[in-house]
Parts: structure tokens; sequence; C-alpha cells
């Protein structure tokens, strides 16, 4: 009371609050300009509204003969937009900006605590806000501009375009049949962001007529903003008790899901977040990031969270895979769901997704092909697991894309076991569904717990090697002395049988170990199965039993035919790394891996029928010598032999060539009649197509 009576009332001042204008009354909030032009000295050209989303776009003209417009950056953005060519369709008629456009965008989701107010004779008159809308310039002309500018590129660019013929491709099409849709999945696409922003976008425009400040129309509709009924004592609207009228004065503080800005379903401030329970915090961030270490959770949660609560909780939404917490697939595709690329229903999605987080806790890598092979699904579908959880790594497959948490394991030893406990249950269902066979798993799960390559030094491999080396010394010996006692016992006649191999000629003791053992030879200087710089002969210069050479030859041969039956055209790399691969398709033993070097190779693949191509490669070349040599199958036996010979003669003499010299070539060495189907089969066969020209297999260079 004592507050009261030292803050007297000074006057009393009579508020009218207004209805009439509530729906149509709306506060636009302008850009800041420079003194010099104010909105005064601006011409509203034209208006238009979506009266639905609230959404204005005003366009004004631009006062350019003011000091402070610049006229030359004016003319550059009128050319750069419209191009040196005016019609109607151009946006700056007169050869300069001219004119902006300004869009709106809500200030605020809520405008029911703001009124429009004017103050006179005494007097406050009380306007409620339909809406604030704040006007922003917008830039559509700079995309108008980048559009000219493509359209001049490709224009420019149309002439070589139609010597360039790009090679017919068959594609693989597939077919889907759409399901019946559901309830429950007609209700997400409505609610989806796409939906929404289709709905708006279909909202036509309503042009409006714009009336300036003095013009009479506006004057006429300013006197809505004041009361009309000065000597009515009924005022029904503020026949209110006090707490009535201060609720209406102050009304509780409510939010109204239906006043919020559209966004995407997945977009959610931290704030917002963390107004929300610790479970559905995780569960949100799970489902967005997909996979995180236990460390970045924490950091995202805030301080002063429990960890111990946060481990509870991310249980029940995430796996633990190499350390780090991988989102559960039943988050990702809830029951009653499909897959958006084949229809497939969420059931099958999660045991999917399941076999490959489970194959990441055996291995770090992955290949595609298996998983496919696998769950039977479509690729989009597989690529979808694998992107969720991992990278693609050109020629090894996916990798997991964190590193494996040593810090975590260590610390949580109890999750760490429960999470082992609950992907042996895991991997018990995936065995009996994809009737997966326990010899294919047992050495990838041992392998994948007994190594971790980041996390092994160099000492403990050295370690790892030596204990290797004594265990298989026993098992060595037998087979070197077995494989002596064969060299003693062969005959001479099997010796002259090998007529182009040479034996290294040096006594053999019994008392002193043989250092240069058949063992030793296939792993001392072998690189992936390839001795670098030996000679042919050298490189098997090992002592093996009369005949094997023959097996080796056999085998070499064999692969080289095969290989250039299916390819025509290898550089000298490409054919080293092909056979690598080969070797490692091999059982251990195999003959080829007693050692083929460069030079045995290169003989092989003359003597298989092949010639080298001596491509005129430019003088600026950054290719290794390995990719300089080229190699082409001369004779293949079939009707295309005398086609492909034209073709490798015309790249003897020319590094690259134009697709109509090589089809004006081939007319004229095999015939007038020559078809596209013919000239495509040889280019397919021997070249790749790059930038508009033809190049041989494996020597384009970008």
């Amino acid at each position: 009371m004592a507050n009261e009576e030292d803050d007297p009332i000074l006057q009393e001042v009579e508020v009218h609050f207004l209805g009439s204008l509530h729906e149509v009354c709306f506060l636009f909030q302008y850009p800041i300009r420079p003194a010099s032009m104010t909105y005064d000295d601006v011409t509203h050209l034209s208006a238009k509204i979506k009266p639905k989303q609230q959404k204005v776009e005003l366009e004004m003209a631009i006062d350019t003969l003011n000091p402070n417009y610049c006229r030359s950056k004016g003319e550059q953005i009128a050319l750069n937009v419209d191009g040196t060519c005016t019609d109607e369709t151009s946006t700056y008629s007169s050869k300069l900006m001219d004119k902006q456009t300004f869009c709106s965008s809500q200030a605020a989701s809520n405008v029911s605590r703001y009124a429009a107010a004017v103050y006179k004779k005494g007097e406050l008159h009380l306007t409620p806000l339909h809406g604030i809308l704040q006007l922003r310039p917008s830039f559509t002309y700079l995309d108008k501009a980048d559009a000219k500018h493509r359209e001049r590129e490709a224009a420019t660019e149309g002439g070589d375009s139609s010597q360039d013929e790009a090679e017919d491709d068959v594609k693989q099409i597939t077919v889907r049949f759409s399901r019946p849709e559901t309830e429950q999945a007609r209700q997400r696409r409505v609610q989806s962001y796409e939906f929404l922003q289709k709905r708006q976008a279909e909202e036509q425009w309503v042009h409006l007529h714009y009336y300036g400040l003095k013009d009479s129309r506006s004057e006429h509709e300013r006197q809505y903003l004041f009361s009309q009924a000065h000597g009515l004592a009924e005022n029904t609207e503020l026949i209110k008790s006090p707490s009535e009228y201060l609720m209406m004065l102050m009304p509780p503080s409510v939010e109204e899901e239906n006043d919020k800005p559209v966004a995407p379903s997945n977009v959610l401030s931290m704030a917002q977040l963390r107004t929300l329970p610790l479970a559905d915090q995780i569960k949100i961030l799970m489902k967005n990031v997909k996979v995180m270490p236990f460390a970045n959770l924490m950091s995202l949660l805030g301080s002063g969270t429990d960890s111990t609560a946060v481990l509870r909780c991310i249980q029940q939404v995430a796996m633990l895979v190499q350390g780090n917490w991988v989102v559960k697939s039943d988050v990702l595709y809830p029951k009653d769901t499909s897959s958006p690329h084949s229809g497939v229903p969420a059931e099958v999605l999660c045991r999917g997704r399941d076999f490959v987080m489970w194959k990441f806790t055996q291995d770090r890598w992955v290949v595609r092909k298996e998983v496919a092979a696998v769950t039977k699904l479509c690729p989009e579908d597989v690529k979808d697991f694998l992107e969720h959880m991992s990278v693609a790594r050109i020629n090894k497959g996916w990798e997991f894309m964190l590193p494996y948490d040593e810090d975590f394991v260590k610390k949580h030893p109890d999750i760490v076991q429960r999470q082992h406990m609950l992907w042996m249950g895991i991997q018990a269902k995936l065995e009996k569904v994809y009737s997966l066979l326990k010899e294919h798993l047992t050495p990838k799960k041992q392998e994948a717990q007994s190594a971790h390559p980041l996390l092994v030094s160099g000492e403990q491999r050295v370690n790892m090697a030596k204990a290797k080396v004594k265990q298989n010394y026993g098992q060595l010996e037998k087979e070197f002395q077995k494989q002596k006692a064969e060299m003693k016992s062969s005959d001479t006649s099997a010796k002259m049988d090998v007529s182009d191999v040479r034996i290294k000629e040096e006594p053999v003791s019994d008392e002193e170990p043989m250092e240069a053992s058949a063992c030793e030879a296939m792993n001392n200087g072998l690189v992936n199965g390839l001795h670098p710089e030996e000679d042919s002969t050298d490189s098997l210069n090992c002592h093996l039993p009369g005949g094997c050479m023959d097996r080796v030859a056999q085998e070499l041969k064999a692969f080289v035919s095969s290989t250039f039956r299916k390819q025509f055209v290898l550089t000298l790399s490409e054919l080293k790394r092909l056979f690598n691969l080969h070797l490692a398709s091999l059982p251990p033993g195999h003959t080829l891996f007693s050692g083929i070097s460069d030079k045995m190779l290169q003989d092989m693949v003359l003597d298989t029928g092949c010639k080298q191509i001596l491509v005129p490669f430019p003088p600026q070349t950054a290719a290794s010598p390995d990719e300089l040599k080229v190699y082409a199958l001369w004779e293949a036996g079939d009707t295309y032999d005398q086609h492909r010979q034209v073709l490798l003669e015309l790249f003897s003499k020319n590094y690259r060539v134009r697709r109509n010299v090589i089809q004006n070539q081939l007319s004229q060495e095999c015939g007038e009649d020559l078809n596209k189907q013919e000239v495509d089969r040889v280019l397919k066969d021997c070249c790749v197509s790059y930038g508009g020209m033809w190049y041989l297999k494996g020597t384009v260079q970008s």
C-alpha cells in the first residue's frame, strides 16, 4: 500500500479495442536503407500475396537519379540478367537495374500479443495484428543471370557437341509396382516437408493494388484505426470482470504446434532439444547422426548430464559397433513402414541392416556385393545401409566411418560384454534366416577379435611375426626335407624337359641348412606375386621338382589368354593388377606363387598372340612406365579381327582420335557397308570415350 501511495496516478487514458481490421492488419518491417533513400522516395510498382501462407512480395522502383546510386553497377547487373536483347520477358526493360523485389517471412509465430496503437486526443486506439512480416531483398534475378550464363556456355559448346557422339550404354531399368497406401502412410506423407512445400507452391498469388500514403483511399482506410463509438456507453469488449480483463491483457503462454513455422521434420534446435526428456534427446540425436562415439554424445547433451543415465538410455536405441554407438534398425524403420526404393516391409529392412551392422562387428571392411547376395535386397537399400555407418573406398569396399573407440571399451567392460551377448543372439537369428555357414563366420570373428590394425604397434607386429615363424618352423622344415628328397630322386631327363629354365647348380650339404629354399624363394623379393626387376629365368631360380615349370607356364598362359579375350586392350600396369587379384583368389601353395617377373609376364603376353601398341603419348605425360606399355590381342578368331587391327593401327599414330575419323578409316579399310552397331562393338572392345575423344583403354590421362 505504501508503494501505491508513493506512485500516484497522473492520468487516466481511455482505451478503445478495435476489431474491424483484425483479419487484414499486418505490420511490415522493411530493411534499413541509406538516409538519402527513404521509403518515401520509393515507388511501389506492384504487390501480391498468398493469403493462407501470409506471404507477400513487393516490387519497388529504385531512384536511379540519386547520387548514391551506382549507374555502372546497375547497367552491369541488367546486362547479366537480360543480355543484350530486350523484349517483353526482360526483367529490366530500361537496361538498368531500376527496381528491387522484396519477399516476406514471418517474424513471429504468435502475434496475439501485438497490436497497432494510435494515440489521439487522450484516447488510445488498439487494433490487433494479424501478422508481422519482415521484408527482405529477393535475389532471384541472380538465378536468372546464372541461367543465361549456362545457356551461353551451352551455345558455345554446341559446335563441338555435334561431332561428339556418346556411347550408347545399356542401362538396367527397375520396374516397381506401387502398393495401396495405408492410412498411416498417407498421414506421414501429408505431414512431410516435401508435401507441405508442394502445397505452398500450388497456392496462387493474389495481385494487390498499392495506395500511397497520401492517397484518398489510404486516408479512408486509416479511419478504421479509430473507434467510431465515442458517445456510446456500451462496449461489449470491455464488459469483463477484472480477472477476465487481466487474462485478456496477459494470456497464458501456450505453445501451439500449428503456429510454428514450417520446417523439415528432422530439424530441431539445441534449445528445443534440451527441453525434451533425456531418452527422447538421445533417440533424436542418434536417429539423425546414426553413428556416434559416446564422448561426442555426452558433449551434445550438455554439462551436468549423468553418464549412467545416458548409458541406460543409449542401449534402448543403439548398438555398440567397434566401440561406437550405431542407431538400431527398428528406430530408423518403424513397424508398418516400407522401403522408399523397393517397397520392402520394415521387418526385412531391419534384418538386412542388422546383417550389415553385425558384419562391421567382425571387420572394418564390408563388400557391398556380398551384402546384396546374402540379404537379397535391391542395391539402393543396401547402399542406404552402408552409407549410414561406413565410407566407400575405391577398389577396397566400405570401411566403417569411425575409428575403434578403445577408451570406451576399457572404461565400460560391462557394457561391452552385454552388447557382445546381444550380438551373439542377433548372429544366431541371422544364421537361421540367411542360412549362414558357421565355418564362414568363425574365421572372420576371430580375425576381428584378435587384431585391430589401428591399435597394434610396430613392436607388437614384430613379436607376433616371430612367434608365428617359430610355430610354423617345424612344418616348413619337413616340407623342405621332402622337397630336397624329390630333387635328388628326380631324373636328369626331367631336367632336360625344361630347356628354357635355368636352375641353380649349387652344392647342397646335408649338415648345413639351405638358405635359398623353395619357401624362402617364394617370399624374398616377391611383391604381390611379381618380381619387379629380375630376369624371367632368375625369378624362377628356386629348386623346384621337374615338370613344375611347365605347369607354371601353362597356368600363366591360361590366365593371360582368358584375360585378353575379355579385355582386348590392357596396359602393363592394369595387367599386373588383374594378375595380383587372380593370385589372391588362388589357394595357398598354388604353382603361380613360385614368383612371376615382369619380363616373364610380358613374354607370355607376346606368346599368346598379343602385340605391343606403341601409342604416341604426349611429352608432358605423368604416366608411369608400366602405364605407357600397351598390349592388345591382335587375333581373337572372330569376325571383328580386321576392324580391331585397323583401329589399333590408328592409335599407333595418334594418342586420341575422334569418332568420325575412326568410322571413316574403318569404312575405307573394311568396306562402305559398315553399320553403327559394328563400330560401337569395336570401340567398346578396345576404347573408352572421354571429353568427346576416344582413347585406348587405360591410356586416358585427366
